[in-house]
């Protein structure tokens, strides 16, 4: 289970989020700060994500599914390795094509409210 803040939120306190677009990392950036969030990190690719996550394993984690000629899962296994929570988030909605191994995964479609984002910070477990 992550770390609470210490204002009992239950919202981790160090998000990574991997998106490969700017203006949709800012604005996840901004409201994940504005939520309480004390550390968000982003990447745009997997080799940034796993370099990331092997100097610090975030708390929690926004994974894009379709990155730049890449997908998100190889960042999702090595997630669930560690037992840190995650949600995929993409565009496609139900088009995105998800290994069975993660169907079960929480997703946000894009672009999402900040509701749906608060509410995915709460995910916990494996």
């Amino acid at each position: 289970m992550a770390p609470a803040l210490p204002d009992g939120s239950g919202r981790p306190a160090d998000v990574l989020i991997v998106e490969d677009d700017p203006i949709i990392a800012i604005d996840f950036e901004d409201r994940l700060l504005g939520f309480g969030v004390t550390s968000v990190r982003t990447v745009g690719s997997v080799t940034q994500a796993l370099d990331a996550i092997a100097k610090r394993a975030p708390d929690f984690a926004l994974l894009d599914v379709e990155l730049i000629r890449e997908k998100s899962f190889a960042i999702a296994e090595r997630l669930v390795a560690l037992e840190i929570p995650f949600v995929f988030v993409t565009g496609y909605g139900t088009d995105a094509r998800i290994p069975p191994e993660f169907a079960s995964r929480p997703r946000l479609q894009k672009p999402c409210s900040s509701e749906a984002l608060e509410a995915a910070l709460q995910v916990r477990g494996t």
